[in-house]
């Protein structure tokens, strides 16, 4: 379950982001995982949840942003939406895509409070 090293990753993240720009708390922490991420949202939202207590985004609010996968054709240069990589296009039924987006997962923004 690697969404628990992804979840240390961004409380690491927050956590020198407070320090860095002197904050106290988090109100909400709005991530946005790409459909072609390789990363279980629910899993994600698990481990975060299992890893706040005692840091500042304890009672913070987590949003998580499903982004779809979205890809290029080479063949026929439709832009469509996929939900795995090994999909056809679904306008033209080849394989030959290039994914364009849906591929990452970031943090979006933080709403913090300084008291």
């Amino acid at each position: 379950m690697h969404e628990l090293s992804l979840a240390g990753g961004i409380l690491c993240m927050v956590e020198a982001a407070a320090a860095r720009e002197h904050f106290l708390r988090v109100a909400k922490l709005r991530l946005e995982v790409g459909a072609l991420a390789g990363v279980e949202p629910q899993a994600l939202r698990f481990a975060l949840a299992a890893m706040i207590p005692g840091t500042c985004l304890e009672g913070g609010e987590i949003t998580i942003d499903e982004v779809p996968g979205l890809a290029r054709c080479l063949h026929c240069c439709a832009n469509v939406e996929i939900a795995s990589y090994i999909e056809p296009c679904s306008i033209c039924g080849n394989y030959t895509l290039q994914t364009t987006g849906g591929t990452g997962l970031r943090v979006v923004d933080l709403l913090v409070f300084n008291e």
